[in-house]
């Protein structure tokens, strides 16, 4: 499924226009509930983990994720956009 569409393209936009975590955090509290918040951070903390070669089940007990997230995330990293990759080096560049 295609999620790129002139709605979309706008968000990513916007998202690129945050200059500061404390910008990011309003946007995304009036953006998302709670729980997608916490969704979306506990999915990129399992991609972190996966990435330096932790078993599901440490990560599972660890982070909260179901196996399934874990599962999604892994073959996102693997086969999606590269995406999580991108990010996470551009992470570990700051750090």
């Amino acid at each position: 499924m295609d999620i790129r569409n002139s709605e979309t393209d706008r968000l990513m936009d916007g998202v690129l226009t945050l200059k500061t975590r404390e910008e990011a955090y309003r946007f995304f509290e009036d953006l998302c509930t709670v729980n997608e918040i916490q969704s979306l951070s506990q999915r990129f903390e399992v991609a972190g983990r996966l990435r330096n070669d932790e078993k599901y089940h440490v990560i599972a007990d660890e982070t909260g994720a179901s196996t399934a997230t874990i599962s999604r995330v892994n073959r996102a990293l693997r086969f999606g956009e590269n995406g999580y990759n991108m990010v996470l080096d551009r992470l570990s560049d700051y750090q």
